[in-house]
């Protein structure tokens, strides 16, 4: 009696395989569900901070929140009607764009047959239809647009989670076992988190902006959609900037002709090498703690679960999931093969100072910034 039944270790592996299977299955089939409320996260998360100043600077809390929701409904807006009408037109002149690409698609085969290069029409139609790919951007953003429907439930949920925020401490301290480690280290996390998020919102708005302000120099239609495209997907890692780059250049080969395309594709490529090689990686340092791998897989994978939302937050998640890792010692290996390549031999010498964005992701920021402190007596 009391005596622990050890399980072989085979059949731990493959219940835990199992258990994993279950739970993708479940998230990729209640993702209608789970995709709003992780959009509504993420701007709760950039939130948090402005509400947590207004509240330390004596607005009571009610208040702060109602300053806060219109900040975001104000965004929206702006955003929204950037682009709303840009796509809106976009998505009636779809039909025209595609026929005039499949002209420009059999011209091309018509010049490659004139150097000898001689394919059959039809494949090669099906091979090279860049018609295919102007449509897919469409359903693309109207999948998208589908998502951002929910803007009530999403802004409500948002209002819900910021609200919670005066009372995390207190539940955190009825939960954990030891409170105030539990208490720093989602502070870290989460400091960690807001840094990304603010870093790449700010180098994201620069690269949509320069986008939009160089295809109206090219006299692209719908520059401002293309820059507000380039600017939600620089969120998206690796392939990102790649993508938002196909509808400007398939408009500009339609408007002007290859030339003109040639010269747009280089403006992408100068813009993305100084924004994604040269100052994002100054300013990010290695405070994420995720390798290169590891960021390209979990794109891949939260794309399959939740489409282009978990496309867009697959970093902050794979983020979650190592902090989640690396907190508990049996998955405390998990978090290592997540990890940077220079991550855990910081942490085996000297830990980097707080406050330093050079650290790894859980002990690179100082806590002030990110756990939600008691906030001043509030005013009802």
């Amino acid at each position: 009696m009391g005596e622990r039944v050890q399980l072989p270790k085979s059949f731990v592996l493959s219940l835990t395989f199992a258990a994993v299977v279950v739970i993708l299955a479940g998230v990729k089939a209640a993702e209608p569900i789970i995709s709003p409320f992780l959009i509504a996260l993420f701007i709760a998360a950039i939130s948090a901070p402005v509400m947590l100043w207004f509240m330390r600077h004596r607005v009571p809390r009610m208040a702060a929140l109602a300053l806060v929701m219109l900040l975001i409904v104000s965004l929206a807006l702006v955003l929204s009607g950037l682009a709303g009408t840009s796509l809106d037109g976009f998505a009636q002149s779809l039909p025209q764009y595609q026929s005039r690409l499949q002209e420009i698609n059999t011209q091309l085969l018509i010049w490659l047959a004139s150097l000898g290069v001689h394919l059959d029409m039809d494949k090669a139609r099906t091979l090279f239809d860049l018609s295919a790919a102007m449509g897919f951007v469409g359903s693309a953003l109207n999948r998208l647009l589908g998502t951002l429907a929910n803007a009530f439930l999403i802004f409500l949920t948002v209002a819900f989670i910021l609200l919670e925020l005066s009372s995390f401490r207190g539940k955190v301290h009825r939960i954990a076992r030891d409170p105030e480690q539990a208490i720093i280290r989602f502070g870290q996390f989460a400091a960690t988190l807001n840094r990304y998020i603010v870093i790449k919102s700010l180098l994201s708005l620069a690269t949509g902006l320069t986008v939009a302000v160089i295809l109206r120099l090219f006299s692209i239609d719908y520059a401002v959609l293309w820059g507000v495209v380039a600017f939600a997907l620089n969120f998206v890692p690796n392939i990102g900037s790649i993508i938002a780059a196909v509808p400007a250049l398939l408009m500009a080969l339609i408007q002007h002709g290859f030339a003109t395309a040639g010269w747009v594709a280089l403006a992408y490529l100068v813009i993305n090498g100084i924004v994604g090689n040269l100052i994002e990686p100054r300013l990010m340092g290695r405070s994420l703690g995720l390798s290169t791998l590891v960021v390209f897989v979990s794109l891949v994978v939260w794309g399959w679960l939740l489409g282009p939302v978990g496309m867009f937050l697959s970093v902050p998640l794979t983020m979650t999931l190592k902090i989640a890792f690396d907190s508990i010692e049996e998955t405390r290996w998990l978090a290592v093969a997540l990890g940077g390549e220079h991550e855990y031999d910081d942490r085996r010498g000297a830990a980097p100072a707080a406050g330093n964005p050079g650290g790894d992701a859980g002990a690179s920021a100082p806590p002030p910034a990110a756990a939600p402190e008691e906030p001043a007596p509030e005013e009802s």
